[in-house]
């Protein structure tokens, strides 16, 4: 039986790269189950763009550099997660998803972070907005998002 296929919402993952993210010892320490190869880490292409935007801002003391992000980006996630595109198709789903709920703003982006995690068929899902996504999932896949550990 393979490893556990385990989503990252880029939170977990920008927060595994910024030293100075109050969520970075449990994001770290979740990150290295992928690298060691314990979970199968799987992230959304809108995921991987997400997590190279914040570790690039002035958001935090510790900012890093274009190239900084991306390295920590292509080093740390990219050999080591499964990157999952979603089609048309998926955004059709997801948004007619988002309107049934009447879901709207910024967190159609949590929506779609499900949608993919649904599409690559993760086991579980790892953020630190539980509350908010499993508002926003479809029953069968409420008790599969957690916090990372």
């Amino acid at each position: 039986m393979g490893a556990v296929r385990v989503y990252f919402d880029s939170n977990v993952l920008i927060a595994s790269i910024v030293r100075s993210h109050q969520h970075h010892v449990p994001s770290l320490s979740a990150l290295l189950t992928a690298r060691k190869g314990t979970v199968h880490g799987v992230v959304s292409a809108h995921g991987l763009a997400e997590t190279y935007g914040f570790v690039s801002r002035a958001l935090y003391p510790d900012l890093l550099s274009p190239l900084e992000a991306w390295n920590a980006v292509s080093t740390n996630i990219l050999p080591f997660f499964s990157l999952v595109p979603l089609a048309a198709s998926d955004y059709r789903v997801f948004l007619e998803r988002c309107a049934s709920l009447g879901v709207v703003g910024g967190r159609i982006y949590d929506a779609l972070h499900i949608q993919a995690a649904i599409k690559s068929k993760c086991e579980r899902l790892y953020t630190f907005n539980v509350k908010h996504f499993r508002n926003l999932a479809p029953v069968d896949f409420v008790d599969r998002i957690v916090l990372p550990g």
